[in-house]
């Protein structure tokens, strides 16, 4: 009885109502971005020091290995080095304060995200089948998961890759290069939500096979024009050099065929479901 009164309430619920409902949820969000990013502002030592300069010096694990890789393929001169020629400079009164400030922002909100995820979660779940909430848990933390991933692949991967090439370039030896502290911060942000973001596509696929509006045969058709979208976002996420491109083009393709595995699971399912109705 109760649990009819209960969905009987939610399906009351006037568009005020769910406004209201989603305003809480954000709020909810918000706040724990904010607690999260001010623990990252106390951290400022080891924010920038560690994490986000860490890409800037020789040792940063990536060259090692990346050396290691140009040394057995013929190409030393490519990652191996000693030192990146190019210094970051702060040109602005706030400069150092806004790029702290936004830096803990973002430490926030990947740390975060999780429970953003839960929140969302929480505002659409009434209007789900209860096997479909059942699910919620495995939901966030596969997307979660999916996410921590995407950010891993952008410092480790994307990040290094960006700043060695764009750091070393030069059309004349008569031009240093001075980095500015927000284009610096602004590469390794970019380069990281990006590749978090683009590693929730098997999510994306799901939900969108879910509502109908993908199938896995859409996919396998469009699969070589996805192939050149791949690579247009890998080169707009990367440096313009093909090692680079290659590197972060081979995860997005994988994530790809999961998408089509995915997709196609999803089909079966609901296939099934739908014969037993039909009996």
């Amino acid at each position: 009885m109760a649990k009819k009164m209960k969905n009987q309430t939610e399906k009351e619920m006037s568009f005020l109502d769910h406004l209201e409902e989603l305003r809480w949820h954000l709020i909810r969000s918000v706040l724990a971005i904010i607690i999260l990013a001010s623990i990252a502002f106390l951290a400022k030592d080891f924010i920038f020091d560690v994490l986000i300069f860490g890409p800037k010096h020789a040792d940063f694990p990536t060259y090692k290995v990346l050396c290691e890789i140009a040394q057995f393929i013929g190409f030393k001169d490519s990652f191996c080095f000693t030192e990146l020629p190019f210094r970051i400079q702060s040109r602005t009164m706030g400069g150092q304060f806004s790029a702290h400030i936004w830096t803990s922002i973002t430490a926030g909100f990947i740390v975060a995200f999780p429970y953003v995820l839960l929140e969302m979660w929480k505002f659409i779940s009434p209007g789900l089948r209860l096997k479909e909430r059942s699910s919620a848990k495995g939901f966030i933390f596969i997307a979660s998961i999916l996410f921590f991933i995407g950010v891993l692949f952008g410092y480790y991967v994307v990040t290094p890759l960006s700043i060695n090439f764009l750091g070393t370039y030069q059309v004349s030896g008569q031009v240093h290069n001075d980095f500015d502290l927000s284009s610096y911060i602004s590469l390794v942000r970019a380069s990281v939500i990006a590749s978090g973001l683009i590693f929730e596509l098997p999510i994306l696929i799901y939900i969108l096979t879910k509502v109908g509006v993908v199938t896995p045969d859409m996919l396998k058709k469009y699969r070589k024009i996805s192939l050149v979208v791949v690579l247009i976002l890998s080169a707009i996420i990367t440096p313009p050099d093909i090692a680079s491109q290659v590197i972060v083009s081979v995860p997005i393709i994988i994530l790809y065929e999961i998408s089509i595995f995915i997709s196609r699971a999803v089909i079966r399912k609901q296939e099934k479901l739908l014969k037993k109705q039909t009996k």
